[in-house]
């Protein structure tokens, strides 16, 4: 049976950071209301911060463009997830004319905002 997805999204591919170190601060505003989690990645210092809240802002803008009801106090960040995305492989060049490959991870951001106080089918059943 197939699943009808609710919410508001917004995804960013081919970001320039290792996923490793964007899902601590991912997992700081998973679940938040919007304006909560726009406070803390405006003081947080690492680069995921500004990939998270520009994907964060982006997916807000969609519910508020596509809900002229909404407001930005009624959002809260349903899901926010940070895949992997492909690697780039270099070649770094070590002495006695030996290689090594460096690896330079890419991530995906993808978040969903909804609404609060709705629930969703799946929700409610659990």
């Amino acid at each position: 049976m197939a699943e009808t997805k609710s919410g508001y999204s917004a995804t960013a591919k081919w970001l320039m950071a290792s996923p490793s170190k964007v899902r601590p601060v991912a997992d700081l505003v998973r679940r938040k209301p919007y304006v909560q989690a726009i406070a803390i990645l405006d003081n947080v210092p690492n680069k995921g911060a500004a990939l998270i809240k520009k994907v964060v802002a982006s997916a807000a803008a969609n519910a508020l463009d596509r809900n002229r009801k909404l407001d930005e106090d009624m959002l809260y960040i349903r899901e926010l997830r940070v895949d992997e995305g492909p690697r780039m492989k270099r070649v770094w060049f070590r002495a006695r004319g030996r290689a090594d490959m460096l690896l330079k991870r890419m991530c995906r951001i993808s978040c969903v905002i909804d609404e609060i106080g709705k629930k969703t089918e799946a929700e409610r059943g659990k």
